[in-house]
């Protein structure tokens, strides 16, 4: 997994995989096959340096099959937005884990 850099236009864009942490949980106690967590690997993701949460679209959400956690507002370039979050993400960058909680993209 390469982290890309181009400094023409300050564009940081990497490879991370997005795997439903409760599925990994239920797989490690046996309760389903491993072969059933759920999981995508995204390539050519732009890489936002200020952002203080991952978002990611509702697609990938559904597929996922996350857990919705709560509706919050989030300041952005119009104004205020009501957004969804749901929890238990597993994110894999770089080789590093982290478990996170998302917000649904908007795409209009």
């Amino acid at each position: 997994m390469a982290t890309l850099t181009d400094k023409r236009m300050g564009k940081v864009t990497t490879t991370i995989t997005v795997t439903n942490r409760i599925d990994q949980i239920l797989a490690e106690r046996g309760f389903i096959p491993a072969h059933q967590v759920r999981s995508i690997t995204l390539e050519n993701v732009l890489v936002d340096t200020v952002a203080s949460r991952l978002c990611l679209p509702e697609n990938i959400i559904m597929d996922l099959g996350l857990v919705f956690q709560e509706q919050v507002d989030v300041k952005i370039a119009v104004g205020v937005q009501k957004v969804r979050v749901f929890r238990e993400i597993s994110l894999t960058v770089e080789g590093r884990e982290g478990t996170f909680n998302c917000i649904e993209l908007s795409v209009g």
